[in-house]
């Protein structure tokens, strides 16, 4: 039900030249707020779906004018906690994708998924370092860092971004890029959220058409050699070669091949940037470890790169949480074997353990903030899709999983891998100590009363 100031606001907003105001009495307002995960609500006293920039800066300018929290919707997989407060930007409207091919570079607008950017990137034969998901937005994923399918071959996405255009705190754009405002330009590359309202950024392309990748299912009974085969293959592969390794607990769905339905299998993801007859030399070993039931890994198109994870593309309940990894051997493979392998009966959609390493490991110049580059692997765990378990048995079943990878836990976490499941002290170490009081320092310059709210600790800052 609206308030007095929620119809208010609306009112305003919408004589300002904010004509897609919506409170809660009007009918768009739910599926404007609606995300990826449903298991998150949002009930802001005003939700905006801005068709320009114009817009964004009046909303903002309204915001401090009535001293309110503005709190962005994207269009990916990280949203933790529901908005109850203030304004809500959702940037569906502002997505947009223009290609310069002869200097490799693409503008993205806030709403543009990677799918968006696929579609007019590769006809050129240029590729995006999207995610495993491409049908995720693109701003989201760049502002914590971005870990793809060929990561460890060009490293972190963010690594990759020219130019940032952001409407900060006082209402002003404000490009950000290795000239100018540096030191947001340093921030918005990896610190994730609490600067403004990012609503386009300038990225690099790369000349790359194909790709050698794919995916190799087995079976459960085969998944212990197959996960201790990759603990000792991964540790020395080259830059070209990037890898991950799940366990999938798969629901009977129709739409999977009839091998994998309704059943527990283990994964081995493949991008290799470069000539296949190398891919499969390096291959052998995970190859020999068993048969498997379904060997998709070859060459495909850059632009169908989302096929290595075919990660869920519908909305879906979620609870996941992430934890970096030191190193990750054949102990470590059956300490994970014994918290969630296939003889084990739990809640766990997925248990994926990436190898890191590469060119993630190296920062850009200008360097950026982009947290976790001293792991060696990565590990996620996504609990099974079932809004009865979500916020009891499901985290206590993923912390148990972190608890049994202590011994080789870095102590430290990915920003975009940071999960409702994760513990909220553990926020903070998704960045070094010094990174994280340095961004700090710089969201309290641009956002001073906390306009734009991004908690550590339980703060806002």
């Amino acid at each position: 039900m609206s308030t007095n100031l929620d119809v208010a606001l609306v009112v305003e907003l919408r004589a300002a030249g904010v004509p897609h105001a919506y409170s809660p009495n009007d009918p768009e307002y739910p599926t404007s707020l609606l995300g990826f995960n449903r298991d998150i609500s949002h009930t802001p006293e005003v939700v905006v779906v801005p068709h320009s920039v114009d817009e964004v800066v009046t909303t903002v300018t309204l915001a401090n004018r009535h001293d309110l929290p503005v709190r962005v919707l994207g269009k990916g997989h990280g949203a933790q906690a529901s908005i109850t407060d203030g304004i809500a930007i959702a940037t569906d409207r502002l997505a947009f994708v223009t290609v310069d091919a002869e200097s490799r570079t693409a503008r993205v607008g806030a709403g543009a998924t990677w799918t968006d950017v696929l579609s007019v990137a590769s006809p050129l034969g240029l590729a995006a370092l999207c995610g495993s998901a491409p049908h995720v937005g693109v701003i989201g994923y760049l502002l914590g860092g971005g870990i793809g399918p060929v990561g460890r071959t060009f490293g972190f996405a963010a690594d990759h971004v020219r130019a940032i255009s952001v409407v900060t705190a006082d209402g002003g754009l404000v490009r950000a890029n290795a000239e100018f405002n540096q030191d947001l330009f340093w921030a918005l590359r990896g610190g994730k959220g609490g600067f403004g309202v990012v609503v386009e950024v300038e990225i690099d392309l790369f000349p790359l058409a194909k790709i050698y990748g794919g995916a190799l299912f087995y079976t459960a009974e085969d998944t212990p050699a197959v996960l201790r085969t990759f603990a000792e293959w991964s540790r020395d592969l080259p830059d070209e070669m990037t890898t991950s390794v799940a366990m999938l607990r798969l629901p009977p769905l129709p739409e999977l091949p009839e091998p994998l339905r309704g059943r527990f299998v283990c994964a081995v993801r493949i991008g290799y940037v470069g000539a296949g007859d190398d891919a499969e030399a390096l291959m052998a070993p995970i190859r020999e470890a068993a048969r498997p039931l379904i060997d998709s890994v070859g060459e495909m198109p850059y632009a169908e790169i989302g096929r290595i994870h075919a990660d869920p593309v519908d909305p879906m309940p979620v609870m996941e949480g992430g934890i970096l990894l030191d190193e990750f051997d054949s102990a470590a493979a059956d300490a994970l074997l014994s918290a969630s392998g296939p003889t084990v009966e739990v809640p766990l959609a997925a248990v994926e353990v990436r190898r890191l390493g590469g060119a993630l490991a190296r920062m850009p110049e200008p360097a950026n903030a982009v947290g976790g580059r001293d792991a060696a692997y990565g590990l996620h765990v996504v609990g099974a899709p079932v809004p009865d378990l979500l916020h009891t048995v499901i985290p206590q079943v993923i912390g148990g999983v972190f608890s049994a990878m202590e011994q080789w836990a870095s102590g430290t976490t990915q920003i975009n891998f940071y999960g409702r499941a994760n513990q909220p002290d553990k926020k903070p170490t998704s960045w070094p100590a010094d990174i994280t009081a340095r961004l700090r320092e710089v969201r309290h310059k641009h956002d001073p009363a906390g306009r734009f709210p991004y908690p550590l600790h339980g703060e806002a800052v």
